[in-house]
């Protein structure tokens, strides 16, 4: 099977990022970059490009039903129907649009660095009447969340891009209230037969690493998908 290959987009905020380690020398080391990396490595993983807003197609692509299987994502979710979401590194609302059916009463928080992302997402809000979905323009450090007022967080194949992961966790936690939960969705890079590029993907044992070594308890794992994992972390 040919590898999916999105259209990756190096930002000048990620080129930066990869240019000037003197604030981040003793958390993140430099590399020539990987074709499909930003040659900045954490705990021994090299960040990948980000996906630029012109790859927006891709994120909606019909195939991605059967590829992802998102309704049963959804139905593993454990949220309250007045839950606060933030959907990090939501993109053009793929599961932003799908989460804000789960929590009627509640709010999902539409996070992006990219403002053509978001202003994807404010369309199609404005045009469909959803009055319970709410844009926010992060940073490449912070996902700029008010402080203690999220349940759950969802980052769906977004979490391997941060040119920051520890400062994005740090902003999360922030974020996040006491027993508040990360669902981390990443394509299974133990499996050699998932078509996505290699640093798009993430095993369970280095995202286990990650999220712990930045204050967080993993829960659980859900394998019961076609090419991803969801790992669950609590604050």
């Amino acid at each position: 099977m040919k590898a999916l290959a999105p259209v990756l987009l190096l930002t000048a905020m990620t080129v930066a990022a990869c240019q000037a380690p003197a604030q981040d020398d003793d958390m993140y080391r430099y590399k020539s970059a990987a074709p499909d990396g930003i040659g900045k490595v954490y705990m021994g993983r090299e960040i990948a490009q980000v996906m630029g807003h012109r790859g927006w197609r891709w994120l909606e692509r019909p195939e991605r039903a059967t590829e992802e299987r998102p309704d049963l994502v959804l139905a593993y979710l454990d949220l309250a129907p007045d839950a606060v979401v933030a959907d990090i590194g939501a993109g053009s609302g793929y599961y932003t649009f799908r989460l804000n059916e789960l929590v009627p009463d509640g709010t999902v928080l539409a996070v992006d660095i990219q403002q053509e992302m978001l202003d994807l997402i404010d369309e199609r809000a404005a045009a469909d009447g959803v009055s319970n979905v709410t844009t926010v323009l992060g940073t490449i450090t912070d996902p700029n969340l008010p402080p203690d007022s999220v349940d759950a967080v969802l980052m769906v194949d977004a979490y391997h891009e941060f040119s920051h992961p520890a400062e994005m966790l740090a902003g999360i936690k922030h974020g996040l209230r006491t027993g508040g939960r990360i669902y981390l969705l990443e394509f299974r890079a133990e499996d050699p037969q998932v078509p996505i590029l290699a640093l798009h993907k993430m095993t369970e044992r280095q995202a286990r690493r990650e999220l712990e070594a930045n204050g967080f308890t993993w829960v659980e794992t859900f394998t019961d998908l076609p090419w991803q994992h969801l790992l669950v972390f609590e604050k």
